[in-house]
């Protein structure tokens, strides 16, 4: 039980970074993206293949967040991220 949440290396500590991660870039993106589009963002994350998922908080959303793909890339690079393709997701 300990290296579970012992020290910065833990599966605790990691699982906590990459939260952190993840909602760093979320509140990056719907500060910057257009302000029309950040009331649907629910959160962001990148995956190991360089895909941007951007979950929506409804259908509607997503169809909107689709179009501004390109936004999100040029977002993405501004910040130094190494994206290739923006998915965008329903959030539950």
């Amino acid at each position: 039980m300990g290296s579970l949440v012992e020290g910065s290396n833990s599966g605790l500590a990691r699982l906590a970074e990459a939260a952190r991660v993840r909602a760093d870039l979320s509140d990056y993106m719907r500060k910057n993206i257009d302000a029309s589009l950040a009331g649907g963002l629910m959160h962001c994350n990148i995956r190991d293949d360089q895909t941007l998922v951007v979950t929506a908080t409804s259908p509607e959303w997503a169809a909107r967040l689709r179009f501004a793909s390109a936004e999100f890339l040029t977002l993405c690079e501004a910040r130094g991220l190494s994206v290739n393709n923006v998915k965008v997701r329903v959030g539950a």
